[in-house]
């Protein structure tokens, strides 16, 4: 490797110049793909949250707090038709300005790069979760048309982590324009693609951001019923 080599960062393009030394020497590669602006930029979540969701205490008025649940869980779990269906959510990042872009480009503009600036830290999340199987939240074959590729595989691809493509999902408007009302009272949209036996199975779902928990729900549901003993999820934004 030249380490005087000037790379460019895979979100704002602007010259990575890197550290020369010792560190630089034996650094991996993933550690050139942001400028130090955008790592600073990406909020890491850290400090007490959701036991459910990841959702930040810090930002959260305790009225909405429910012991070590937030409000919005509390009431899924109250609810017998959903209540153990999602074991845990772990996100990376907070849904800040920045990344709402950074996710707008990779999502609905195709830049497909983006999955690695990602990759480092799917890879560190997943070895500590030791799923059996790792699912991607499916697009409708008129979505993957559009967009030219699932955001989720790629997050994993790019992870070099294999995804378990076993849900499928009807095509319905998109979720950014359904209020958050509509998102949470959606018809089941996914079903099993093939018979698999899930019997015990530990099982990680894949998506973006959580928002109201809604998808992964109703992709756990399918899941338990076809004999998951466990599912949680990892996405990028919270």
């Amino acid at each position: 490797m030249n380490l005087f080599q000037q790379d460019h960062c895979l979100i704002c393009n602007n010259v990575i110049h890197p550290d020369i030394g010792w560190r630089a020497i034996f650094s991996t590669e993933e550690e050139h793909f942001l400028c130090t602006k955008c790592k600073w930029n990406l909020e890491k979540i850290e400090g007490e949250t959701c036991r459910i969701c990841c959702r930040p205490f810090c930002q959260l008025d305790e009225k909405f707090r429910k012991g070590d649940l937030c409000n919005d869980c509390f009431r899924w779990e109250g609810d017998p038709e959903w209540h153990g269906f999602l074991e845990k959510n772990r996100s990376l990042f907070l849904y800040n300005e920045f990344l709402k872009e950074v996710i707008a480009k990779f999502k609905f503009r195709g830049d497909y790069v983006l999955a690695k600036v990602f990759s480092v830290f799917f890879k560190a999340e997943l070895t500590k979760m030791s799923p059996d199987l790792l699912v991607p939240i499916p697009l409708s074959m008129e979505r993957l048309y559009e967009r030219g590729f699932n955001q989720a595989v790629a997050l994993l691809n790019e992870s070099g982590q294999r995804p378990s493509e076993i849900l499928t999902r009807v095509h319905s408007e998109k979720q950014s324009k359904k209020s958050r009302s509509e998102r949470i009272h959606l018809p089941q949209v996914f079903k099993l693609a093939a018979e698999i036996n899930l019997q015990g199975k530990r099982v990680v779902l894949i998506d973006d951001i959580y928002t109201t928990g809604s998808t992964l729900r109703h992709a756990a549901k399918v899941l338990k019923a076809a004999g998951a003993a466990s599912i949680q999820s990892l996405t990028l934004a919270r």
